[in-house]
């Protein structure tokens, strides 16, 4: 049972790094083994949709958080270990391109392999995994794994690295073709570890917190201490959302904060599906079916779809999914800023009151359109918060904190008059134009 979500909110929460930019899995990689870093990208693909699985990945991952365990093999042991089984089996057609499998390659990936069965057992057995109790079930697994007789060779092995030539050959048939299927059975065991382990001191180092999933359909969303765990220096918010009023329509002046916070939000949605830790002081959420987010929403050129019908295939999608009963978490970051205001006005004012007949669904909507905003204030079920804009003189400041009710900041002339625009236009570039400062550290682009 998954969440299900699609490559337009992995694209807008920069899920994945793109162009050389970090993404939140980056955040999260802290990963040693090559297996490890594969089993966390698979995760980060597939969020769980089971309260049950949630917070049951919460707890483990809380509790490796707390004990103080650190992962118990070497890099350069395990790097070996995995180059060794990941090798074609001795007799399996190799392709032309394949490096040879030498002899001493076969001795260390055998010596690496033992030592590697032998830690693990160690640390099952350690002080520090005591106190994980939600490893329990996963630990007794490996153990009984291990207590096959397949690892009874490996366990009473006593050579200390110093194997014959006979046992060399013997362990190497044993690991790569007898029982092969077991080896790399323990292999994904140890890969999971890595990611509990991983992500354990992310919210360590990072002061992340461990959201509590509500059961699906008890629509209470509450978030303390929001922000989005690029920034260096973050603002926070809080944020509810409940079946008494499931929509929120956000407004606020360009720059203010706006796409940074709704990423910031269904960021936080989308990790705590994971049962991952996440960037606030406290947070609790219901099991959704889904997140769709729609920030950056490009032009369809290929079926000649302009901006306004790509936003509108966008909307159809997310309403023919609400009518199939579905409960969804649904960001719209400027909603329609594909046509003329007046449309977009009374586009936006329908979809929304639509929207908010959903009460077993979340939604957040981003406009500029004030009027629109007021409009919607006879709707209960809809809530309205801003990000405000202070002006210094003639420069505008932005403090990235959420406020109740509508904004009508409207600070796009000021800046194009304090960037000279005009002034280049009639009389041409004599002066460096003056730049604002772009506060980074708070925002993203």
């Amino acid at each position: 049972m998954h969440l299900q979500t699609d490559e337009q909110t992995i694209d807008d929460l920069r899920i994945f790094s793109k162009k050389e930019a970090p993404g939140i899995y980056d955040i999260y990689n802290q990963t040693h083994t090559r297996g490890g870093e594969s089993a966390l990208q698979e995760m980060f693909r597939r969020p769980l949709g089971s309260r049950e699985l949630i917070n049951k990945r919460s707890s483990l991952i809380g509790e490796f958080a707390r004990s103080g365990a650190r992962f118990p093999y070497s890099a350069s042991l395990f790097d070996m270990a995995e180059k060794y089984l990941m090798h074609a089996e001795p007799g399996e057609r190799r392709s032309p391109n394949a490096p040879v499998f030498g002899e001493k390659e076969i001795q260390n990936g055998v010596s690496s392999v033992i030592e590697l069965v032998k830690i693990t057992q160690l640390f099952l057995y350690s002080r520090e995994l005591e106190t994980v109790r939600s490893y329990a079930d996963e630990k007794e697994e490996i153990l009984l794994l291990l207590a096959d007789p397949a690892f009874e060779p490996v366990l009473k092995d006593n050579s200390k690295g110093k194997l014959s030539y006979a046992s060399v050959t013997a362990f190497d048939t044993l690991f790569r073709v007898r029982e092969h299927a077991k080896i790399k059975k323990l292999l994904a065991y140890i890969f999971n570890l890595d990611v509990y382990l991983s992500v354990a001191d992310v919210a360590s180092k990072r002061n992340f917190v461990f959201p509590e999933a509500l059961e699906k359909g008890k629509n209470e969303l509450e978030i303390k201490g929001l922000y989005h765990p690029e920034l260096k220096s973050p603002v926070s918010n809080d944020i509810s959302l409940n079946a008494a009023s499931p929509v929120l329509f956000l407004t606020g002046a360009n720059m203010a904060g706006k796409s940074t916070f709704l990423r910031a939000l269904s960021t936080a949605v989308y990790i705590a599906h994971m049962g991952f830790p996440v960037a606030a002081q406290y947070m609790r959420f219901p099991v959704m079916d889904g997140i769709f987010t729609t920030i950056n929403l490009p032009d369809n050129l290929g079926i000649g779809a302009s901006h306004f019908y790509a936003e509108v295939l966008r909307v159809k999608k997310m309403a023919e999914e609400l009518h199939a009963g579905k409960s969804l978490f649904i960001i719209f970051d400027e909603l329609f800023r594909g046509t003329n205001v007046k449309d977009a006005h009374e586009a936006t004012v329908a979809v929304t009151n639509g929207f908010s007949q959903k009460v077993n669904s979340m939604f957040v909507i981003s406009s500029h359109i004030v009027e629109a905003g007021e409009q919607l204030m006879q709707n209960p079920k809809i809530g309205f918060q801003y990000l405000p804009t202070r002006m210094n003189g003639h420069t505008p400041e932005y403090t990235y904190k959420l406020e109740r009710g509508i904004t009508e900041d409207r600070h796009g002339m000021i800046i194009i008059n304090n960037e000279g625009i005009l002034e280049i236009l009639k009389n041409g570039l004599k002066n460096k134009a003056k730049q604002i400062p772009s506060n980074n550290k708070h925002s993203l682009a």
